[in-house]
């Protein structure tokens, strides 16, 4: 990797109707996100009487194609870029994601076991496929901008702000809509949702590359898999990138554990969007405090303090049973104060290690990330659902009662709490390897 530019770009500032309409975009996205990623893995086992370690398999086996699907989505975004002066012709495509939404959650009546797997398993693929063609090149589109620093975390700072009512929004009213009218009136419902919101932020995207434009410049690159190592080459995208997969596994698989902690440990399935709620309402209040601090303390210093934070709210879930309610609801609001800043600081540091780099591989680099972020998406509840495995967990369908034993009730609440937190400590020691945030905010002082 060549030495970072020292030198500032010329510096837009952005208009607040196009950060709008650009992060509106995110409320589609935080649907596919959110509900899967919440009530997906307990559909299969408590609905459609799949093992953990098969349903677990449902999950990570379509995001192993992510690994090379989304880099070659970022090849062809920059392919399209280079061509057509923008990225907006995938993103018309991916809008197709709501329609795979629906029919992740329409499983025919009669299939259970491994048929209903397996249908899950192909809605999964081509959901995962459209929200490729679609997140890619939206999340390429800040490296695209001739923005400085400050103005890609406020750029960043809007998203997560969507993106959390984006997840709120869908974490609350999904199992409020599927107790009510099933799983597979969720899956329509939310899902026009989406394909309204992914409409506006098309949009969006086209009126920030209007404003702040960034000349294309670069020849063609590496499709694939060469575009995957090509990334990886630079090192410190690889230190960047390797700490945010830990850090999409950890929040994915909290998020997997939601209704399991809520049923079988507090005992009240209800729980599940209270728990919900504790989460992700915090990161509303908190992404305009983070937004603020980092401009003092720099990106990579705010996200190092969010980690630590959230380590010790993990601790808490784990080992504080006895601690009452409200305590471990509040500790789950901890969790959701931190997982703004990992939402909001990784995501506006990707794009300046793509500007230090080659603007030109704003897709290729971001092709990796969200391959990144979707194999996080997958190990999480795979992860959990070993947990399960391993404690002895029974699945069963929605009209049984199953009693489970005492060990699995505890690897329910230690996958929680505990192995969340062994991650993020784990994702902590490689961000700290990261040195460009440094280097960029002693250029900008």
């Amino acid at each position: 990797m060549p030495e970072p530019a020292m030198t500032q770009p010329a510096v837009h500032q952005l208009s607040r109707p196009s950060l709008a309409g650009f992060a509106t975009g995110s409320l589609g996205m935080g649907i596919w996100v959110t509900v899967p990623g919440l009530l997906l893995l307990f559909f299969l086992t408590d609905v459609l009487a799949v093992s953990p370690t098969v349903a677990g398999l449902a999950l990570l086996l379509p995001k192993i194609l992510d690994v090379l699907l989304h880099p070659w989505v970022g090849r062809l975004s920059d392919a399209d870029r280079r061509r057509h002066g923008h990225r907006r012709r995938l993103m018309l495509f991916g809008c197709a994601l709501p329609v795979a939404f629906a029919l992740l959650f329409a499983v025919p009546g009669g299939l259970t076991g491994g048929s209903a797997a397996l249908w899950v398993t192909a809605a999964f693929v081509l959901g995962n496929f459209a929200f490729a063609l679609y997140q890619v090149p939206y999340l390429s589109t800040p490296a695209d901008l001739t923005i400085g620093y400050d103005e890609r975390t406020r750029l960043m700072g809007f998203r997560m702000v969507v993106l959390t009512l984006g997840i709120l929004l869908s974490g609350v009213l999904a199992p409020i809509i599927q107790n009510t009218f099933g799983y597979a009136a969720m899956g329509a419902t939310l899902g026009v949702g989406m394909l309204a919101t992914m409409f506006i932020g098309v949009r969006g995207v086209r009126q920030l590359t209007e404003q702040a434009p960034s000349p294309v410049t670069g020849a063609g690159h590496a499709p694939g898999l060469r575009a995957l190592l090509d990334a990886l080459r630079d090192k410190q995208y690889r230190w960047l990138v390797a700490s945010y997969l830990l850090m999409s596994t950890t929040s994915h698989l909290v998020l997997a554990a939601v209704p399991y902690y809520a049923a079988y440990e507090l005992g009240r399935p209800k729980l599940t969007t209270v728990l919900v709620a504790a989460f992700v309402a915090p990161a509303l209040i908190a992404t305009p405090f983070w937004v603020r601090l980092v401009r003092r303390i720099g990106k990579q210093s705010g996200l190092l303090i969010a980690q630590g934070t959230f380590v010790g709210g993990c601790v808490v879930l784990a080992f504080g049973r006895t601690a009452g309610l409200a305590v471990l609801i509040a500790a789950v609001a901890v969790l959701g104060i931190a997982f703004a800043a990992m939402q909001l600081l990784p995501f506006s540091m990707v794009p300046d290690v793509v500007r230090a780099a080659d603007p030109d591989k704003a897709g290729s680099y971001l092709g990796v990330w969200t391959a990144a972020e979707a194999t996080g998406g997958a190990l999480g509840p795979y992860v959990y659902s070993a947990c399960l495995a391993i404690g002895g967990f029974v699945g069963s369908t929605a009209d049984e009662e199953v009693v489970q034993s005492a060990f699995a009730h505890d690897m329910i609440r230690l996958g929680f709490g505990l192995v969340p937190a062994v991650l993020m400590v784990g994702s902590i020691l490689l961000q700290r390897r990261y040195v460009l945030d440094r280097q960029l905010r002693s250029a900008a002082a």
